[in-house]
């Protein structure tokens, strides 16, 4: 069977999931919550899905199981997992969110979140191990599916209550923005925030159909089609999401992908962070770009999650975290405009957007300029999908053998000179440039980041990273 815990919830193929699956880990969420004092009978425990075809089948599979195992269950549908995570922080409910996030629509997963917030790896270890014990008793549970009252209505309104007033009224009047809404679960309130701020927004290719978007690694397909619309709509930005509405897209007036990174780091300066928790795979710029300490974590929120508590519990006034993926959490309260902003200690896409049209907004500039008055090396990314586990696997133990397997591995591109291998391998080379190489945490793929001076020289870096990996794979069958 394919389910795993990767970097952010459970995934696997949809086809491993539905049914008794679902229902196996929603008991053994239930059953953890009640042996850890999360959670009585009768609590409340929300349920939240994407759009991807196989979300609802397996949602009411998992109000079922949760239902027989003594919670009382709440639909809140297709909406933002930061809405959905929002929502049970204030009822000081748990919840899980059926979702694959990014990854195509033959695969799904559920995120789960205690009554305080994400799981952490010690969360998804006692998941698993009481999982595994229900399934070796061979004690019998039932598949069914239910539905339960619905709270939908309640999650979206809360979330926008949490970002009304956050900007000044009237930000974003004369711009025009363009919302690209596929099959994102956040396309309809990006809308609604935007233009309560004033903005015009365009809506552009909304689908029935699932579309997997992964913003941070944009596929040359959807550039394209951004910058098609940029010229055709005269816009001055594109904003979007994953299939989750936990990771922001935005482009610029030309129709080009900011980095997920950038957008998170002006997301700490917006909100004045003194503590930036990050993954090793984001910028390295990011440490002399703002006046706030950085921690630097593996890649995956339960990482990122795990430093910032840390760095509340050691007396830090307002902690930021956020990903390559330009995902942006918060483990205190922050001020912003007057207004208090409660802590999310989730992924938000929302947030993020909206401090980097903020940050434009005054001097009416364009987002290509805000980008490049950051002095940030020029960082890509990019992944080889439908990669074996067992081959990256393979692939990692070579790289880490010795400096003589990973020298002659790089040889081609350069040479190393520096090594860190807090998640991957992430080598600086001699003259300068990073390459990282890094499998997937809930996804057959192997992904490649680096950095270079010049976009032109971390594009050919990128490809002749992917090219290395391709061939070595393609000589090791």
């Amino acid at each position: 069977m394919s389910l795993k815990f990767g970097t952010s919830g459970l995934r696997g193929l949809s086809s491993d999931l539905e049914g008794p699956p679902a229902a196996l880990y929603a008991t053994a969420f239930a059953r953890h919550l009640f042996d850890s004092g999360l959670a009585r009978p009768g609590d409340t425990v929300l349920v939240g899905r994407d759009f991807r075809p196989s979300s609802p089948a397996i949602a009411a599979i998992v109000i079922g199981a949760l239902r027989q195992a003594g919670l009382s269950p709440r639909d809140c549908g297709t909406v933002p997992t930061p809405a959905l995570a929002h929502l049970g922080l204030r009822y000081g409910a748990a919840s899980l969110m059926i979702t694959g996030s990014h990854i195509p629509a033959d695969r799904n997963g559920i995120k789960f979140y205690r009554p305080d917030g994400e799981i952490g790896k010690t969360d998804e270890t006692a998941i698993t191990t009481m999982a595994e014990a229900i399934a070796a008793t061979g004690e019998p549970f039932q598949a069914s599916a239910a539905s339960a009252s619905d709270a939908s209505g309640e999650a979206e309104a809360l979330f926008l209550e949490r970002y009304a007033g956050l900007l000044p009224p009237g930000t974003l009047a004369g711009r025009r923005i363009g919302v690209f809404q596929h099959s994102t679960v956040a396309r309809d309130l990006l809308v609604t925030v935007l233009a309560g701020f004033g903005a015009e927004c365009v809506a552009l290719g909304r689908s029935d159909t699932f579309i997997p978007v992964d913003t941070e690694a944009v596929s040359a397909e959807t550039i394209d089609r951004m910058r098609g619309w940029a010229a055709e709509h005269r816009l001055d930005a594109i904003v979007s999401a994953d299939g989750d509405g936990d990771r922001p897209l935005v482009a610029d007036e030309t129709g080009t992908p900011l980095r997920g990174d950038l957008l998170g780091l002006i997301a700490a300066n917006f909100l004045d962070a003194d503590v930036v928790v990050t993954p090793v795979t984001s910028n390295s710029g990011i440490e002399a770009a703002g006046s706030f300490s950085v921690l630097r974590t593996r890649v995956g929120s339960p990482f990122v999650i795990a430093a910032m508590e840390e760095a509340v519990a050691k007396g830090a006034r307002t902690v930021v975290g956020f990903e390559a993926n330009g995902g942006t959490l918060t483990a205190t309260p922050c001020t912003v405009n007057g207004k208090v902003l409660a802590a999310l200690p989730t992924r938000d896409s929302f947030l993020p957007v909206l401090a980097v049209l903020a940050l434009a907004a005054p001097h009416r500039q364009s987002l290509s300029a805000v980008a490049s008055s950051f002095s940030l090396p020029v960082a890509a990314a990019g992944r080889l999908e439908d990669f074996p586990v067992e081959t990256s696997a393979a692939l990692m133990a070579m790289l880490r053998s010795g400096p003589a397997a990973l020298s002659a591995f790089l040889a081609p591109i350069g040479t190393p000179a520096r090594i860190s291998d807090i998640d991957g391998l992430r080598v600086t080379l001699a003259d300068g440039r990073i390459i990282h190489l890094r499998p997937s945490g809930n996804a057959p793929e192997m992904r490649c980041y680096v950095e270079a001076a010049t976009e032109e020289a971390a594009q050919a870096l990128l490809e002749q990273g992917l090219a290395l990996i391709r061939d070595w794979a393609a000589r090791s069958k």
